[in-house]
């Protein structure tokens, strides 16, 4: 227990610490640009961006990852990301929301297989769930502290300027964690080498049961990516709450989503995972219907609450992509089957953007019809309990 803790608990502070360095402005990004003029339109394509950016690193991430390690990977793109923090405090200007977002995005995709692998490796399979629970726990519990004080801070010091004091605390925070998280790593390599460099280089493989969870979560996917860029702006301009009140939603979902995944992650080991995924489904499904029906804070502190209960089966969707990925290859595995969402869905901020031109609630609208899709493919062809692992054919 001792021998795979130190990495563990090593990734762990890294997500809460750059978890709360970021989370102080990143869901104000939409605002911000509103605030340096950007259309409704441009709004929507750097959501796309964002979701561009998400597939296009996601199998490098992994190769990356696979090559160099997962802890030495980490490194890297947590660095990239403090320089892409860097540029966002040194620019203000819409085109370095943009062109910024290139190095940001690094944390969140390219490390994203790398955390997932992190955790396969070091931790047994029956473990796992427990796992990606309490990393979500971890990477979730910045989201419920830290937007309410990036929007006192917006409220105080007016939108640009408090995004640039919200990104100079990110740099702050992320340099001091990648001091700490270098000194574990190399700690922890000191006592455990790397794995030997004969086992041989795995393949990232999709067996059957892994395809139909895609198809399912790409639709899903969807439905979360049309309205995400325009829930911020739903709420401050069209329910007229304040950028305060706002950080205090984002509070509200992901305390709901915290709260529910330990019982979740019980049963799910206990029950089965496919349940748990459907329950997630069907969350993203009817989020948006219960933010469009929204009239005021405390409908849509409801619908909130509705929307944190989205991740209840989230780390049971985890653990099962990593129990059938090749032992060899989880980073590419993760990598190609993130890479291929992300494709999927990339468009969808923009189209969000186009159907809100024409009228706000289609875009939601639009997304629970797409949601509710997917958890209905998921119901029928998802046989996630009854799968073989893909490492029994791939070895």
């Amino acid at each position: 227990m001792t021998r795979v803790s130190g990495p563990v608990t090593a990734l762990a502070a890294a997500l809460f610490v750059f978890g709360i360095g970021q989370e102080l402005w990143f869901r104000y990004l939409p605002a911000y640009l509103r605030a340096l003029g950007a259309s409704a339109f441009a709004v929507g394509a750097f959501g796309s961006l964002k979701d561009l950016l998400d597939a296009a690193y996601a199998y490098p991430g992994g190769a990356l990852s696979d090559r160099l390690g997962a802890r030495r990977a980490l490194l890297i793109f947590g660095a990239l990301a403090t320089a892409g923090f860097a540029v966002y405090f040194v620019w203000p200007s819409a085109a370095a929301v943009f062109a910024g977002l290139l190095l940001v995005m690094t944390w969140q995709s390219l490390a994203l297989p790398a955390t997932f692998a992190l955790i396969g490796e070091e931790l047994p399979g029956g473990r796992r769930v427990a796992g990606f629970t309490a990393q979500a726990i971890v990477k979730r519990v910045p989201v419920v502290l830290a937007p309410p004080l990036g929007g006192l801070l917006l409220e105080r010091l007016g939108t640009v300027h408090g995004m640039r004091a919200g990104f100079a605390v990110s740099i702050v925070l992320s340099l001091g964690m990648l001091v700490v998280l270098r000194r574990s790593f190399r700690s922890a390599d000191a006592r455990r080498p790397r794995r030997a460099p004969d086992a041989g280089p795995g393949k990232a493989r999709l067996p059957r049961s892994l395809r139909q969870l895609l198809i399912a979560d790409c639709l899903v996917r969807l439905c979360e990516g049309l309205p995400a860029v325009f829930l911020v702006i739903w709420a401050i301009e069209m329910i007229e709450v304040s950028p305060s009140q706002f950080g205090l939603l984002t509070s509200i979902l992901m305390a709901a989503a915290i709260l529910s995944y330990l019982p979740g992650a019980a049963f799910a080991e206990r029950t089965g995972k496919k349940p748990f995924i459907l329950l997630t489904y069907l969350f993203f499904s009817l989020f948006p219907l219960a933010v469009v029906f929204s009239r005021s804070f405390g409908h849509l502190a409801g619908a909130y609450v509705l929307g944190g209960l989205r991740e209840i089966g989230e780390p049971a969707r985890k653990a099962l992509i990593v129990d059938l990925a090749d032992p060899r290859a989880v980073g590419k595995t993760v990598g190609l089957y993130y890479a291929i969402r992300g494709f999927a869905v990339a468009g969808a901020a923009a189209a969000g953007g186009l159907l809100w031109t024409i009228e706000p609630s289609w875009t939601f609208f639009a997304a629970a019809a797409v949601g509710l899709l997917g958890t209905a493919w998921a119901a029928v062809f998802l046989s996630a309990d009854r799968a073989v692992p893909v490492r029994k054919a791939a070895l």
